[in-house]
């Protein structure tokens, strides 16, 4: 059964920092894109980072760029999104995602929530 769990979220103030984990388990994640998103309210699910099978390459949204570091444990099946310099425009659940190359499937986790107060 594939699983992806994302914990981590919470409550921080403007400026401060959270990390989130997605553990993954029920598929080969050393194989697997892993990406994260957020959706805030009202808005539309949007891609803020993803890192490759392997971790060699990253990527991210304008957005956040500077800001958050995607990165991946393939020993223990986990994806981290480390936020730093958070704002109120950042306040969204995150989900993250895992899809193998070349595939039209893909995974989800349920999501975190993360809330930023100015």
């Amino acid at each position: 059964q594939v699983r992806l769990v994302e914990s981590g979220g919470g409550l921080v103030q403007a400026g401060g920092s959270l990390r989130l984990s997605c553990a993954a388990s029920g598929f080969t994640f050393s194989s697997h894109t892993m990406s994260w998103f957020r959706q805030a309210p009202g808005k539309e699910r949007e891609k803020v980072a993803v890192i490759t099978s392997t971790g060699s390459s990253t990527n991210y949204a304008d957005s956040v760029k500077g800001r958050f570091t995607i990165s991946r444990d393939n020993a223990n099946n986990i994806s981290y999104l480390q936020m730093n310099s958070l704002k109120p425009e950042d306040t969204a659940v995150y989900y993250c995602n895992a899809q193998r190359p070349g595939s039209v499937y893909s995974y989800w986790g349920q999501g975190t929530q993360v809330t930023v107060s100015s």
